[in-house]
């Protein structure tokens, strides 16, 4: 399996519904990865928290990626990321990313930076929510 990208992790993640959890994460995340979005680090556990409450809140959504670049198991991006909630709210997110793969191509670990474009203010805590 060629390395993941952003891309394919988070359609996989959050816009494939018939796509169980636990197999995307198998698919883009290694066992031991670790995040922090906005000075907050959170171990895949509390990643799996994130995206399970994420999956019920969002109904549908794509994602627009600006920048990518790799160098060996450094990979970066900036991304765009738009939803609309079970409620009919749609909010667009801007992300800046850096990441280290694992030697399986997998994300081991990821730092982000989210700025809300649209949205309901509300919609600022949706890449923390648990």
């Amino acid at each position: 399996m060629p390395p993941t990208d952003i891309t394919r992790a988070i359609n996989d993640l959050l816009f494939t519904p018939d796509l169980g959890l636990d197999e995307a994460l198998d698919r883009h995340f290694a066992p031991d990865y670790r995040q922090r979005t906005d000075g907050v680090w959170t171990d895949r556990t509390e990643f799996t928290q994130h995206m399970t409450r994420l999956r019920s809140l969002i109904l549908s959504g794509h994602i627009e990626v600006h920048d990518e670049l790799r160098d060996g198991s450094r990979y970066a991006d900036r991304h765009t990321v738009t939803v609309t909630r079970h409620n009919g709210r749609t909010s667009r997110t801007e992300v800046y990313l850096f990441a280290e793969l694992a030697p399986d191509g997998r994300f081991q670990r990821v730092e982000e930076t989210t700025l809300l474009v649209t949205g309901d203010p509300d919609d600022e805590n949706l890449g923390h929510v648990r």
